[in-house]
This record gives structure tokens, sequence and C-alpha cells, in this order.
């Protein structure tokens, strides 16, 4: 029985609960402790077209399978902007559907029709994930470097 077909689509006030749900998931993941003041400020920036921020999600059957959390912003390498995808995640119990496919596939998609220059994103070393993000490219040799503000959430 072939898999029901995934749409992407921007979300809306009434997907909340389905994505923190998801949110929460991702969290778990990375084992990371988002405050609830941040997830409620990243929910009301998806939900902003003001935003420099924005999701989209994956529903497939009726169900939210997964979303993308990006933020497009200005470069001093090129006069398109770029694309930055922060955060992707899909449900294990609907993984291997081409759910995460399709999302980066919409972001790509995106790009093209906004006049982006790049689309990035980096994960961990052992992700699985990467079998997936190695068929739109391969991972560069960059390093990451992060600093910390304890007192700004």
């Amino acid at each position: 029985m072939p898999d029901a077909a995934i749409i992407i689509r921007d979300p809306s006030a009434a997907d909340e609960m389905a994505w923190r749900e998801l949110w929460s998931g991702y969290n778990a993941f990375y084992e990371a402790s988002i405050a609830e003041a941040v997830t409620a400020h990243t929910w009301q920036r998806l939900l902003d077209p003001a935003s420099p921020m924005f999701g989209r999600l994956a529903v497939t059957n009726g169900e939210v399978a997964g979303f993308s959390l990006c933020i497009v912003h200005d470069s001093s390498w090129t006069i398109g902007s770029y694309c930055y995808l922060e955060d992707l995640f899909v449900a294990p119990k609907l993984r291997g559907r081409g759910c995460g496919r399709a999302l980066i596939q919409d972001l790509v998609d995106r790009a093209k029709a906004n006049g982006w220059s790049r689309l990035y994103w980096h994960t961990k070393a052992g992700n699985p994930a990467r079998r997936l993000y190695d068929e739109f490219d391969k991972a560069d040799d960059f390093v990451r470097y992060r600093l910390f503000f304890p007192d700004v959430t």
C-alpha cells in the first residue's frame, strides 16, 4: 500500500498543540531543555508574517508529521538572502515516508522562487538523518563555534 500524500504548508494557530508535541520530541532528540517562554515566543514568530523566522509543516493522513523552522537573513557574501534551516524534525512513527525529504525540497523550491542565494543547515555528526541530507549535498569542512550568554534566554 503506497504512503499517503504529503502536504507541506504554513502553520496556523490551530496547529500549536501538534507542533509543540513535535517540538518536544525534537528537543528530546538533541537533549535540549528550552524554556517555555522561548517555545511560546518561537511559536508566535512562526505565525508572524513580518518575522524573518518561518515554519513549514508536513502533513500526511491529516496528521502533522514534521516541521522545518527557518530564518531568512542577509549575507555579506551575496546580494541574495540566505535561508538557514535551523530545525527539522519528523515524528519517529512517521519517518521513512518522505516527510523530511519533502520539507527540504519545499525549502529548495522556495529558495529558487524567492531568489535566496543559499539554503544551509548543520546537524550532529552522528545524526542518522545525514543519509537524507547527503542526497541534497555533502557536508562541508566548516567547524562551528558557539558562545553562550546565560543571562539571555
